[in-house]
């Protein structure tokens, strides 16, 4: 499933609740406390992804573990911060292997550089135009 299409809004709340597993006032407290946002149609009916459905089922998990739902704000937060430096570090890596490859094409040229350097060639080819 492409990123685009998890996040497309598809699930209105009681579908969205029998897949997580919950109520759906279980999923109105979660909104108010900014655990999960759903889009809103222009009706204002809440409507869910499959990266939300996804997210519900961590905190699923999380709280029948015994974590309070301040423990999974907090671990959802951290969560969110660890992807974001994973996405950086990430950037980084590409940055410096496309710095590496420009390092390595300017050696190149001035090696080529330094072989066809007027004084190194033979007489009749310096005299060439």
């Amino acid at each position: 499933m492409a990123v685009n299409d998890r996040n497309r809004p598809v699930y209105m709340i009681s579908v969205a609740a029998q897949l997580a597993g919950v109520h759906p006032q279980t999923l109105r407290t979660y909104e108010q406390k900014g655990l999960v946002t759903p889009q809103r149609t222009s009706g204002n009916t809440r409507m869910y992804s499959q990266a939300d459905i996804e997210r519900l089922e961590l905190i699923s998990e999380l709280t029948s573990e015994g974590i309070n739902l301040a423990g999974v704000i907090r671990i959802l937060d951290l969560q969110g911060r660890l992807d974001e430096r994973d996405q950086e570090l990430d950037d980084l890596h590409k940055r410096v292997r496309r710095l590496a490859d420009r390092v390595h094409e300017l050696e190149t040229r001035e090696s080529v550089k330094s072989l066809v350097r007027a004084s190194d060639l033979p007489p009749v080819l310096r005299r060439l135009p």
